[in-house]
C-alpha cells in the first residue's frame, strides 16, 4: 500500500507548475529544502538565464559511488485539452491520482523524496542519488549540463534508474529523436513571372519529398527490431509555413521534421541525407538568385538508448519490480545520454505514457505503490552485481 507521505509528496509535486516554459525553482527549491531538513545537501546546475536549474544529491554520502534515480521536473502544456478536472489539483479520485506531470514523472520523484532518509540511512553498499533534470520534454537540454557537472566535480555512479512510465517493467531500450528546422530563402515576384523567381515553397517541397522518400526506404528496407510498435526508424514532417499571398511566388518557407532511429541506425547519416540533398538543390537556386537557399537549426538530439538484459543495473530492477522480463519503450527519455556517459542504465517507473501529456493525466495509486517497494528495496539491496 501507498505510504501517505509518498502521496502527500505526489501531490506536492503536481500542485507546482513546471510546464517547461515556466521555471521549475518552486519544484527545485521545495526538494532542496526537504533534503537539507535531512542533512543532505544538494547540488544546483543552472541554465543561461538562471531561472531553471537542475538538482542532484546524494542520499548516503559515507558510501561509495551508487546508483542514480533519475526524473525529470518538467511537464508539458495542457492547452486546448480537454480536462476534467484542473491540472494542478492534484485530485485523488477511484484510486488514481489525477493532474500534469502525475505519470510523467512527478509521481516517481515524490516516491523517492518520501524515502530519502530511508535510502541514506539504508544497509545498501552503495549510495544512491537524486538526479533532477529541467527541460526535458523540449529537447533533454538540463541533464546535458547535470552530467557535464558531474563528471567535472569527478562523481562516477555505478549505475542510472530512469523512472520514465513503463508500468514499473524494466525497459532497456528506446528509439532517438532528432528534430530540426528547415529555413529555405528563394526570390519573389509576382505569379505572373515565375522565371525571374526561385519559389521558396517548391524548394522546400522537394526536401519534404526527399524525406518522405526516406521513411518509405525505412519501412521498406531497414532490418526490423523485435519489441517496437514500430520496428524501424521513421521519418516525418510536423511543420510547414510559407507564402504570403496567392499571386506572390514566396520568397521564405520553413519547416520542422523529426527522424525516430532505431538504436541500431544512424541518425547523424539519415541528417547527412537531407543535407546533401539541399545541397544539390542550390546551384540552381542560385543561378536565379545567389542568396538563395537553404538553412538548417537544430531542435534537439535525443540519442537513442540500448541497455542489456545482462547489466547488473537491469538484474537489479527487475528484482525490486517483481519482474521477470524486461521491455522496449517508443518515447525517448534521458537514458541514452546517461548510457553515454558510460553510466549503465535501465528505465523503470510508475504509470502509462498511455497517460502522459493527455488529459485528465493520472497515475494509479497502485502504480505509486509498487515505485515505493521498489525504491525501499533498494534501500537494502545487498550489491549491485
Amino acid at each position: 500500500m501507498l505510504s501517505p507521505e509518498s502521496l502527500q509528496f505526489a501531490q506536492a509535486l503536481v500542485q507546482l507548475d513546471t510546464r517547461s516554459h515556466v521555471s521549475n525553482l518552486p519544484l527545485i527549491h521545495f526538494v532542496r529544502d526537504h533534503l537539507a531538513a535531512l542533512g543532505i545537501a544538494s547540488r544546483l546546475t543552472y541554465n543561461a538565464d538562471r531561472t531553471k536549474a537542475n538538482l542532484f544529491a546524494t542520499l548516503g554520502e559515507h558510501r561509495p559511488a551508487g546508483v542514480i534515480l533519475s526524473g525529470h521536473t518538467d511537464t508539458v502544456p495542457w492547452d486546448g485539452q480537454d480536462w476534467s478536472v484542473d491540472p494542478l489539483s492534484a485530485t485523488v479520485q477511484d484510486g488514481r491520482l489525477y493532474g500534469r506531470g502525475s505519470a510523467d514523472m512527478k509521481g516517481f520523484i515524490a516516491v523517492a523524496l518520501a524515502n530519502a532518509r530511508r535510502l541514506a540511512e539504508g544497509s545498501a553498499p552503495f549510495a544512491v542519488h537524486l538526479a533532477l533534470s529541467y527541460d526535458e520534454e523540449v529537447g533533454c537540454f538540463g541533464v546535458r549540463e547535470l552530467i557535464a557537472d558531474l563528471r567535472e566535480a569527478g562523481i562516477r555512479p555505478l549505475a542510472c534508474i530512469v523512472g520514465e512510465p513503463t508500468s514499473m517493467v524494466p525497459a532497456i531500450a528506446h528509439k532517438g529523436v532528432y528534430r530540426y528546422k528547415c529555413c529555405v530563402r528563394g526570390k519573389e515576384a509576382h505569379s505572373s513571372l515565375t522565371p525571374l523567381s526561385v519559389n521558396a515553397i517548391e524548394m522546400a517541397a522537394r526536401l519534404v519529398g526527399k524525406l518522405r522518400d526516406m521513411a518509405e526506404g525505412f519501412e521498406r528496407e531497414e532490418p526490423r527490431y523485435a519489441g517496437f510498435d514500430v520496428p524501424f526508424s521513421t521519418a516525418s514532417v510536423g511543420q510547414f509555413h510559407g507564402g504570403i499571398a496567392d499571386n506572390v511566388v514566396p520568397r521564405d518557407a520553413e519547416f520542422r521534421y523529426e527522424f525516430r532511429d532505431l538504436p541500431t541506425a544512424n541518425a547523424a547519416a539519415m541528417q547527412a541525407q537531407v543535407l546533401a540533398h539541399a545541397r544539390s538543390l542550390e546551384p540552381a537556386m542560385q543561378k536565379v538568385a545567389p542568396e538563395a537557399g537553404f538553412r538548417f537549426e537544430t531542435i534537439c538530439e535525443i540519442p537513442s538508448f540500448l541497455g542489456s538484459a545482462d547489466d547488473a543495473v537491469t538484474r537489479l530492477a527487475l528484482q525490486l519490480a517483481g519482474e521477470r522480463q524486461t521491455t522496449l519503450v517508443a518515447f525517448g527519455t534521458e537514458a541514452g545520454l546517461f548510457k553515454g556517459a558510460g553510466i549503465p542504465t535501465v528505465v523503470c517507473g510508475p504509470g502509462s505514457i498511455t497517460q502522459a501529456h493527455q488529459p485528465d493525466e493520472y497515475v494509479s495509486l497502485e502504480q505509486l505503490a509498487r515505485a515505493e517497494s521498489f525504491v525501499r528495496g533498494l534501500a537494502s539491496t545487498p550489491a549491485l552485481a
